[in-house]
């Protein structure tokens, strides 16, 4: 599994990429535009070994802010002219039901991801602009697009469906996707070798835990149950998102408040979760403030880890049986505090962080449970671009 794969990864105001050799298994470069489309722009461009180069100026769409990034190719290093590039690959939120693993791009996957704006509207109208920019800025190279929700097509039917008319599912789509495909699939499997076993026979409670945070727990390699939904408003307490909620509150505050549905969706997404109960997103400063006395902050991380721990629960009823839990995502990798509150009262599960191991940060995978613990308790870094680069990789190889 060799080639060397530029990752493009298109938000709402911003654009990440990274290129990375696949059979090295590491990025040679990477970057991130930022405010784009807004009156002044930012890129910063990064490389192995080097020193970050940055940016200022408009970046009016993202096709400026694509031209910007080959820019700093070009500067910085390393050429992409001369870096062997095989390949682009595109993240894409939602794939709905049509799309259960990569595809390599043409004008119909294109008109399909716009298609599928009605599940994901913030998401994939972006994701298809990055496309169609990166395919006229590289033209002669195969384009494929990665699915966050691809991962979770092995969800049993018991599993996505919602309790709702059916006709809401066959007309709308209305059912559960799941998300972070890229990330729970690499660290399922990063898991599996860290423990020294087969993929297929390991069974894993993936933990991506960051400012959009998921679980999914993980059956011989296959997502069989995950916590977000139909989008990625269900599940964990998040940095700006609710997580679970009874639907009521919606028809409640219209009622009540006189919100409409948009101005709640709005709520829900983007001023609620840490936010909303600690009045930031940023666990480092919950932390700072629940050392000076903040209450309110204090009852947001315990809000925060009861979730997980409950979905660790649940997880390790639907696997049956469990060989790790696997913390992944910004704080999952770097929060002791959150893990050990997380997993904290499941002793009699077969559950047992090691204090020691759990306090240490260091690089790379390791255990942080303790001996003996029937259940290994693993931190493992995620690496959604390297991901994808690898299954860009296996997609081409399969189609020569």
């Amino acid at each position: 599994m060799t080639g060397r794969v530029l990752v493009v990864n298109c938000g709402s105001s911003s654009l990440k990429y990274r290129l990375v050799d696949v059979g090295a298994g590491q990025a040679l470069a990477w970057g991130l535009a930022e405010r784009v489309g807004q009156p002044s722009g930012r890129l910063t461009h990064s490389r192995a070994g080097g020193e970050p180069s940055v940016v200022e100026r408009p970046l009016p769409d993202h096709a400026g802010a694509l031209a910007a990034a080959l820019e700093a190719f070009e500067h910085s290093g390393p050429s992409l002219a001369d870096a062997g590039l095989t390949a682009v690959a595109h993240r894409v939120v939602h794939g709905g039901d049509r799309f259960s693993a990569p595809v390599r791009i043409d004008d119909d996957v294109v008109r399909a991801v716009r298609e599928l704006a009605t599940l994901a509207p913030l998401h994939n109208p972006v994701n298809a602009v990055g496309i169609e920019v990166a395919r006229r800025a590289f033209p002669g190279l195969p384009h494929v697009a990665v699915f966050d929700t691809a991962f979770h097509a092995t969800l049993p039917p018991h599993a996505h469906t919602y309790a709702v008319p059916p006709q809401w599912a066959r007309e709308h789509g209305v059912r559960r996707y799941g998300f972070h495909g890229a990330s729970h699939a690499h660290v399922s499997r990063a898991a599996a070798e860290l423990l020294g076993r087969p993929l297929s026979e390991t069974n894993t409670v993936v933990l991506h835990l960051g400012n959009g945070a998921s679980a999914t727990a993980v059956a011989g390699g296959r997502s069989v149950e995950t916590s977000m939904g139909m989008t990625p408003l269900e599940g964990l307490v998040m940095g700006t998102r609710s997580g679970d909620l009874d639907p009521a509150v919606v028809a409640h505050l219209h009622r009540v408040a006189g919100l409409s549905p948009a101005e709640v969706d709005r709520a829900l997404n983007s001023s609620s979760g840490m936010l909303a109960l600690a009045g930031t997103n940023d666990l480092r400063e919950v932390h700072r403030r629940i050392a000076d006395g903040d209450e309110a902050a204090a009852l947001a991380l315990d809000v925060f880890c009861h979730r997980v721990r409950k979905y660790v629960g649940a997880y390790l009823a639907v696997l049956g049986r469990t060989d790790a839990i696997a913390f992944t995502g910004g704080i999952g990798e770097n929060d002791a505090v959150v893990r050990a509150a997380s997993l904290a009262g499941l002793e009699t599960l077969g559950i047992r962080l090691d204090e020691e191991r759990n306090a240490v940060r260091a690089p790379g995978g390791r255990r942080v449970s303790a001996d003996g613990s029937p259940v290994a308790v693993l931190v493992v870094p995620t690496d959604e671009e390297l991901e994808m680069a690898r299954q860009t990789v296996d997609l081409l190889a399969a189609g020569s």
